[in-house]
């Protein structure tokens, strides 16, 4: 068994049981190895978690970055369509689960490590968006490709909230609204 086979199951565990509620007897009874074994692999479960935290979000940047830089539509469609696959993934995909899980629930004693994490994060959805608008810039008025990217990222935030603790009818809602006020505002 490799750290890399152990940590895809305890991402599986983190994303439907949480920090506190995985257990490192059912991640090994899940790998087919002794408790005992994932210690020669990690030193405790905080850092078996950390590590798989911190793969959970540069697998996440990945995903953002090959999907815009694959993508050869209008910004318009090619943002519209990322918010879909984006929400929609969070059902599909446990990596997701995982690192949304723990970026809005981390646990108290990890916080620090999560909110480091969490800040690589949101420092590389800026790069993204950043140069994404730049690129297909210019917008109306004083509307610079930051102020487009920062406010395409605070709808992005929204909807992930709501998408943790409401209901589908008001995110879909809340997407078709905030998208087309956006996109009047800026065009």
């Amino acid at each position: 068994m490799k750290s890399e086979q152990l940590k895809e199951i305890a991402l599986e565990q983190f994303a439907l049981h949480g920090y506190q509620g995985a257990s490192l007897a059912a991640i090994s009874e899940k790998a087919g190895i002794k408790k005992q074994s994932i210690y020669s692999h990690f030193k405790s479960k905080e850092d078996l978690f950390i590590q798989t935290y911190n793969e959970s979000v540069q697998n996440e940047l990945d995903f953002i970055e090959k999907f815009l830089m694959g993508c050869e539509s209008s910004i318009r469609d090619m943002l519209n369509q990322f918010l879909l696959n984006y929400l929609n993934r969070y059902g599909n995909n446990s990596n997701m689960k995982f690192f949304l899980r723990t970026s809005f629930f981390p646990p108290v004693e990890l916080e620090e490590s999560v909110k480091e994490g969490t800040e690589r994060y949101i420092t590389g959805l800026e790069s993204l968006f950043y140069q994404l608008f730049e690129k297909y810039g210019p917008f109306q008025g004083k509307i610079t490709h930051e102020k487009a990217a920062v406010t395409y990222l605070t709808i992005l935030d929204g909807l992930l909230v709501e998408l943790l603790y409401g209901r589908s009818e008001r995110l879909e809602k809340r997407l078709e609204y905030s998208l087309e006020v956006f996109w009047r505002g800026i065009y």
